[in-house]
């Protein structure tokens, strides 16, 4: 009789049926082709942990039989001498001195000899154990008892059984605080119950597993400091609210999560949350997130100072790539870092100016009034942009002429020479010349930058006066008006980058 194995494969590509053979069901696959039937002698069934170290770090005796001693190498039929191997080989034979161990993809599938590890690597810190054949939950806790002060451990890549009972919660992770379960095939509720054992932990990573669903983490993970979530399939993004108590989170990553909104229910427009309390970095690119009032309730957040929010549907209602950043950075006040950006005070001023600016006739309409008793923008456009009223306490309401759009014409107009040093502009000719006295040096940057595309904290402005020739005063006060500088009437602006 002819013995046979049924295998999974981790790439359903590889495989051929579901388990099942003439009718019979051998076995169960998760894919309905990703199961194979071989020899017992195809498959490897695994070393233990320490057998794995000593393979790596060149401890079997095999290896100095196959590769050379001493100094010497051995390449086919050449021998290669390296200086300092001596050094190097003794001090990986000194096993109880590493800390950082490495054994990814060494075929590891349990933990071997008990006490053997202890024994053996007894300053062990940091422990890679991805892409191996490790198959329980169990073993990962026989090993990592072994190792007294164990701080890193990555057992990515293992497709394990979890514990679906907290009938033993084990202190073999008593030190650890950072741990890597990606595509480990846990749920949400499997990670709840292990946590009950990572009493420390401050980075979890579980990308591309099976969490659909979240719950409330009481009395688990509040040491947590970064959360991955990316790749997995949420059903609803309002379970973010589930994990929003965790106290001291700092960074949550849910790229490829599968979430079309944000909503933050418990505070009001202009409003701070108490919702993620210690939030800072945020990473949802790679979503469903169509709606501006997504990025609106950020703002609501009261820690956030780095976003990430690429390939989102919400990115592709406004063409120019500038503008739509400029738009995040107005309507999220505390921000400091977009797409990996560093956010400059001189672009941040800028964004929050044009965004008053661009809406300030649909805040108008609106309801908004320059006098303060009659200033009632109606709930619809303060739905839309929280942040309006904030930015005209900081900088004052638009001023009825930058509503009307004719600066910038009439500038475009008057520009009589573009040369990638200098533009001169003649405001003798300016029919408007006393409305732009009152402009500041800041808005006149902002017209230049629509007209040239040169960021204003590029650009250097100064004037002549006709009455003092060959002077050139420097207008160095973005907050200043023109006025404030007596230009007069036939005086020429410079604008140098």
């Amino acid at each position: 009789m002819r013995i046979w194995l049924g295998v999974e494969w981790d790439d359903p590509q590889r495989g051929k049926h579901d388990g099942s053979y003439e009718a019979t069901q051998y076995f169960k696959c998760r894919h309905p082709r990703g199961g194979s039937f071989i020899r017992p002698n195809k498959a490897n069934f695994g070393v233990d942990f320490l057998t794995a170290v000593k393979d790596r770090y060149g401890l079997n005796d095999k290896q100095d039989v196959l590769h050379g001693t001493g100094n010497t190498v051995v390449f086919g039929t050449k021998a290669v001498e390296f200086v300092g191997m001596d050094s190097v080989a003794e001090q990986q034979r000194q096993l109880n001195k590493l800390v950082d161990i490495s054994v990814r993809e060494c075929a590891v599938s349990h933990a071997g000899q008990e006490e053997e590890i202890s024994r053996t690597c007894a300053n062990m810190r940091h422990i890679n154990l991805s892409k191996n054949l490790i198959s329980s939950w169990d073993t990962v806790i026989t090993i990592a008892s072994q190792i007294q002060n164990l701080e890193t451990l990555n057992v990515s890549e293992n497709k394990m059984r979890f514990p679906s009972t907290s009938t033993f919660i084990s202190s073999a992770f008593s030190n650890l605080k950072i741990l890597a379960l990606n595509q480990t095939q846990i749920t949400w509720t499997e990670v709840l119950l292990c946590a009950q054992g990572w009493p420390v932990l401050e980075e979890l990573y579980l990308s591309s597993n099976n969490i659909t669903v979240l719950e409330r983490p009481d009395n688990v993970l509040q040491t947590l400091k970064l959360l991955d979530l990316s790749d997995n399939q949420l059903l609803d993004g309002n379970q973010l609210h589930l994990i929003a108590q965790l106290p001291r989170l700092e960074q949550l990553i849910l790229r490829n999560t599968g979430i079309s909104s944000i909503h933050i229910p418990d505070a009001g427009f202009g409003c701070k949350t108490k919702m993620f309390p210690s939030l800072r970095r945020l990473a949802i690119n790679d979503n469903k997130i169509s709606e501006w009032s997504s990025i609106n309730e950020l703002d609501k957040l009261p820690n956030l100072r780095a976003l990430q929010c690429n390939n989102n549907p919400f990115m592709d209602t406004e063409k120019n790539p500038e503008t739509l950043k400029q738009l995040i950075i107005a309507k999220i006040s505390q921000l400091e870092v977009l797409n990996n950006c560093e956010i400059l005070p001189a672009e941040r001023r800028g964004a929050e100016l044009d965004y008053r600016k661009i809406f300030g006739k649909d805040w108008l309409e609106a309801g908004g009034h320059w006098d303060p008793e009659k200033n009632k923008p109606s709930e619809e456009f303060l739905a839309a942009h929280p942040r309006y009223p904030a930015l005209c306490l900081k900088y004052g309401a638009p001023e009825e002429g930058e509503l009307k759009g004719r600066q910038p014409l009439t500038l475009k107009s008057q520009l009589l020479s573009k040369k990638p040093e200098m533009v001169k502009m003649v405001p003798s000719e300016f029919r408007i010349f006393h409305e732009l006295k009152s402009m500041t040096i800041q808005k006149v940057k902002g017209l230049l930058y629509r007209l040239l595309k040169i960021p204003g904290s590029e650009l250097k402005l100064s004037y002549e006066s006709s009455k003092l020739e060959g002077k050139e005063v420097e207008l160095d006060n973005d907050l200043k008006p023109l006025q404030f500088y007596s230009i007069e009437s036939g005086d020429c602006v410079l604008v140098r980058w």
